[in-house]
Order: C-alpha cells, then structure tokens, then sequence
C-alpha cells in the first residue's frame, strides 16, 4: 500500500504525484496544511523528520526526498520505465535532478510570496518563535522568518528570476541533442523540471517561456501536458489550486 503525504502547491510533491501516475500507482492522499505547519508536527516528523513535503509511506515505512521516492517507485514498480536504461542516461537525469534541486530556494522566493506568507505576516513575534521552535531546518527557519518579517526585494526577485530563466537555456540546449531531457526517452529528468516550467511559464517569467524565445522547451512542454498522467496529477494553475 502506498500513502502521499503531500501539498497540491508543493514542487516536489508534484514530482512525486507526476511520477506515481505515469506508473499508473494507486495511493492514498494525505493533504499537509503547510500553511498551519502541520509538517512540523512531531506526528509529521516521525515519518519525515527534515519536516518538509512530500513523504511517501510503502507497506509502512517511510520515504522522503522527491527524487529519492521517484527512483525507489521506479525501481520497485519498473513498468513503465522512467530511468534510462544505459548508466550515462542515468547520470544525465541525476545531474538534471540535481540542477532543479539547487534552485528550489529560486522558486520559494516566488512560490511562498503567496499564502504562506500572508499567513506568517499575520503572527506575533512570540507566535513566530513559537513556530521556528519546531521547524528543524535552520535552513527552512530563515525562509519562514524572511516570509513573516523580510519580503523578498526586488533585487533578490531579479536574481531568483535569472536563474530559473537559465535553467530554460539549458533546457533548450540539451533538447536540441535529445528528444527528452536524459535521452530518448521521458524519465524522470523531464519530471523533475515540470514544477519549474509550470510556474515560469505562468507568474515568474512568461516573456521568456515562449517559442520564439525557448522553441524546442515549448514543445517539450506541450508533450509534457498532453500526457495523461500530467491532468491526473493535478498540476493547475498555482494561484488557483485549493486541494
């Protein structure tokens, strides 16, 4: 049996949610309320004591780390196939996990600027240091502080912007050489990059998500979201998406 502990906004429970549906995965929904810090519950905890979103819990036992869960599922329920089968595919679509994983910071800028941070406006300072207590990354407490009291400039905004914009040049270069991002064939590379586009191509930078600009990413985008499994995974709008 197969449970998701996840958020509908959350990139990396997307990735996961992508992934357990092209495996055609049946699963159990459990929604984190991220915004009342149910994933820094020590219930929570117990099962992902990094106290972030998603976990995935087979026959008992816990997982977490989106790409960590994303090759585990593909290794365990291999039909279809969603790492390369030679050992350079496979580095290529680690390295892509990789290279979205370093700008999940970039995206938070734009991401928590919504209802996680009109949510943590409203505390006091003792709610807030109440709340960092039990966060147990010093990482995701310095988030949450600049969410509640220090808003993003527009400096920092710009910069963030950049370097999700790069990742599109990247992409377009590699899908020059390949169909897909790790080769010929959809892997878990293109998953991983979903979340990113999804949200450039709507709020961050939708000047530069356009064929003219990246043609070969906009058709890659266009396969991505003519997939069955991308509808099945609820990966709407990010603004408009209540669970």
């Amino acid at each position: 049996m197969l449970t998701l502990h996840h958020a509908w906004r959350s990139s990396a429970s997307r990735r996961v949610r992508l992934c357990l549906e092209e495996k055609g995965l049946a699963y159990e929904s459990r929604t984190v309320d991220m915004a009342n810090l149910e994933h820094h519950s020590p219930e929570y905890l117990k099962i992902n004591p990094n106290g972030v979103v998603p976990a995935l819990i087979h026959d008992g036992r816990p997982l977490y780390e989106s790409g960590t869960i994303c090759e585990y599922l593909d290794e365990v329920f291999p039909e279809p196939p969603l790492r390369p089968a030679d050992a350079y595919g496979r580095a290529t679509m680690r390295n892509w996990i990789r290279h979205a994983d370093e700008r999940i910071g970039n995206l938070i800028i734009f991401n928590w600027a919504h209802h996680l941070a009109k949510t943590a406006s409203r505390w006091s300072d003792e709610e807030l240091a109440e709340r960092l207590k039990k966060i147990p990354s010093k990482e995701r407490q310095e988030a949450w502080i600049r969410a509640a009291r220090k808003p993003y400039t527009d400096e920092e905004r710009a910069a963030a912007r950049a370097k999700l914009v790069e990742m599109l040049g990247r992409m377009e270069k590699a899908l020059s050489e390949t169909a897909w991002l790790a080769g010929a064939n959809y892997s878990l590379a293109d998953i991983a990059l979903v979340p990113f586009v999804k949200r450039i191509e709507e709020e961050i930078a939708p000047d530069a998500a356009t064929a003219e600009k990246h043609p070969r990413v906009t058709k890659w985008w266009k396969s991505i979201q003519a997939r069955p499994a991308f509808a099945r995974a609820r990966i709407g709008p990010f603004l408009e998406e209540t669970g």
